[in-house]
């Protein structure tokens, strides 16, 4: 089975590591990589209208080759049935919520701002994740099987994977 296409999308809850596996995928593969918080979020913690999200994701998806990493439920269709592959960061709370807690001070090349306080509505966010956003990214995963699916449990399963691809 292809371990690989050229678009793809790295899915999980906040927190998971989304970010981090693609920016380790792009040096592996070399595909041009979009972190969705740079698109959705500007550095003054505003963001752009959904129209204009909508616009910029559309012209993204066009592209011949991508990774695109976000969770943003909402476009979580488009960018499935535009992609060829998946990669699903399908972590724990607790995982998910030790990172979003470790990142606080930390400068990101994946968001246009430093977090200096906990967000409580990202915190939210993971803590509902199980219940309100996994469901869904299953049941697309099940509308789309042509899709190249890989689902990683646990950090070292990605992290192995990861070093697979290096050795190929």
């Amino acid at each position: 089975m292809k371990e690989l296409g050229d678009k793809i999308i790295v899915i999980g809850s906040p927190g998971s590591g989304k970010s981090t596996l693609a920016k380790a995928l792009k040096e592996i593969v070399d595909l041009p990589l979009v972190h969705l918080d740079n698109v959705w979020w500007k550095p003054d913690r505003t963001h752009i209208s959904r129209e204009e999200f909508d616009i910029r994701l559309a012209e993204i998806i066009r592209g011949d080759q991508w990774i695109v990493d976000g969770s943003y439920s909402r476009t979580l269709e488009p960018r499935m049935a535009a992609c060829d592959t998946v990669i699903f960061l399908d972590y724990g709370e607790e995982v998910c919520m030790a990172s979003i807690e470790a990142r606080v001070g930390e400068v990101r090349s994946d968001i246009p701002w430093q977090e200096n306080t906990l967000d409580p509505e990202l915190v939210e966010i993971v803590l509902g994740y199980r219940t309100n956003s996994r469901p869904k990214v299953f049941e697309l995963l099940a509308r789309y099987p042509d899709k190249i699916v890989h689902v990683f449990k646990t950090r070292s399963e990605a992290q192995a994977w990861l070093d697979g691809l290096r050795q190929q």
